[in-house]
């Protein structure tokens, strides 16, 4: 900020006579144009996914405003699972369209398919799961069967997440839908179960529903707990509810303006969340 009528190793602009003075206002005014216009096209190259750090964590966040054109892609024309973003990407194209990024969009079975419930262009493709863990007794529970799971959805007006049995309650006639586990912020508190310290850290992906409607998608940059992941979506993206997708290896995103365009070390993604413009 200029500060006053002065400017350093300048005298008042008073000391400026006629035509002088005209030009330097002149100047000075093209000069605010030229940074306005340059700020505007620095935002606009950003695109949706930037990167962003909380309590010294480094994360990419996406962003998704309300009315865009999210949507959710397992099988090609083929019937075969796209498995990378690469396909989805060329898919996109084809119909004359840009991917603007992608993430994977939960956990999937070996044959990439998903494991619980999802809903593509308004058709369910698989159910809803409320099975209890297919792991050993004595085991650690898997992500997806720790209590309470939920779906993320899109109906008519706007996105959501709920807790599975809430879902399943209302039965919300959805978009699109996919279905993870476990909640991390339910009603802006965050899942219980999550430990305070916990030495269990990996690379996180997770979704939330933040204020205005937002949509924001959150991956780990680095290994983080659940329970700090949590508080990246209740803290610091103000989403009253999130849900996790996925971790470990599995985590992947697709940004060009990032320059990212992850590789599944499992073979392949199941299904992935696309921003289509």
């Amino acid at each position: 900020m200029f500060g006053g009528s002065a400017i350093a190793g300048i005298g008042p602009l008073g000391d400026l006579k006629g035509k002088a003075a005209m030009d330097f206002r002149q100047g000075m005014l093209a000069g605010a144009a030229m940074l306005g216009a340059a700020a505007f096209a620095g935002a606009a190259v950003a695109g949706p996914c930037l990167q962003d750090t909380f309590e010294g964590e480094a994360y990419v966040v996406c962003t998704v405003e309300k009315g865009s054109d999210l949507r959710l892609f397992w099988k090609n024309a083929a019937g075969e699972p796209y498995r990378d973003f690469s396909g989805v990407d060329e898919a996109v194209q084809k119909s004359g369209q840009s991917l603007v990024f992608a993430i994977n969009a939960g956990m999937y079975l070996p044959d990439f398919s998903p494991i619980g419930l999802y809903v593509e262009d308004g058709r369910e493709l698989r159910p809803a799961s409320t099975a209890q863990s297919n792991g050993p007794a004595d085991g650690p529970v898997p992500n997806f069967y720790k209590k309470p799971n939920g779906i993320f959805f899109i109906d008519e007006t706007s996105a959501g997440i709920l807790p599975t049995q809430e879902f399943l309650k209302r039965r919300p006639d959805v978009r699109l839908a996919t279905q993870s586990g476990p909640m991390l912020v339910i009603d802006n508190k965050l899942n219980p179960i999550f430990i305070v310290g916990s030495t269990d850290k990996t690379r996180r992906g997770g979704v939330g529903i933040c204020s205005g409607g937002v949509v924001r998608f959150a991956v780990s940059e680095d290994r983080v707990n659940f329970h700090d992941f949590a508080r990246l979506f209740r803290d610091h993206l103000a989403c009253p509810n999130a849900l996790f997708l996925d971790g470990g290896r599995g985590v992947g995103l697709y940004s060009p303006a990032l320059g990212r365009d992850d590789k599944s070390w499992h073979g392949g993604f199941g299904p992935m969340f696309g921003l289509v413009e």
